[in-house]
């Protein structure tokens, strides 16, 4: 089924959209979700959560691109219980690691000066990212979005795991310099 067919039974309300939209897209919501968790019963439970929200949220919005707006939403509420875990002192996961490794070019933001320059320094990565060649992009998008191990990159894009370490730490090393050159004192 086609997503704008998928989209329309939201917005016509009609409750098979769910099980439509668990057949195109569960199990990549799930790796996802996985990918950030680490932990396959929380990440089955985010995904349903994911369905409930595209269902509340659909007829206010009318997606191009529904894997692209079920991604956002499962890595939303896949970051806001990771984030409780780690409140929690839990174990970590990929999303931690991949967290971490992006700390070196990107500092955390904690006050409301700092959320704002984070949403204009988002801007600012943006605009990097939309420079950088496709491989590049993939590379951290893969790492950094979807928090892939660096293996699975490897194996997707037809690279090895040794190549993807390499752009992900040049992409960070450039990105580190593109934002001080920019403004941002990192």
């Amino acid at each position: 089924m086609l997503d704008r067919e998928i989209v329309e039974m939201y917005w016509q309300r009609n409750e098979d959209a769910i099980p439509e939209t668990e057949k195109k897209y569960g199990s990549y919501l799930l790796k996802i979700a996985g990918n950030i968790l680490s932990d396959a019963e929380d990440s089955r439970e985010v995904v349903n959560d994911t369905y409930y929200r595209a269902w509340c949220t659909m007829p206010d919005n009318r997606p191009e691109k529904l894997n692209l707006y079920l991604a956002k939403i499962v890595r939303d509420l896949s970051i806001d219980i990771w984030r409780t875990r780690r409140r929690k002192k839990r174990a970590g996961s990929e999303y931690a690691l991949s967290l971490e490794e992006l700390e070196e070019a990107v500092p955390a933001a904690e006050s409301t000066e700092d959320t704002v320059e984070k949403k204009l320094m988002i801007e600012e990565i943006n605009a990097y990212l939309r420079s950088l060649p496709v491989l590049e992009r993939q590379v951290f998008i893969g790492r950094y979005f979807y928090a892939d191990p660096a293996k699975m990159i490897g194996r997707y894009l037809g690279i090895s795991e040794s190549k993807v370490r390499n752009l992900l730490h040049k992409v960070r090393k450039n990105l580190k310099a593109y934002l001080e050159k920019e403004g941002y004192s990192l």
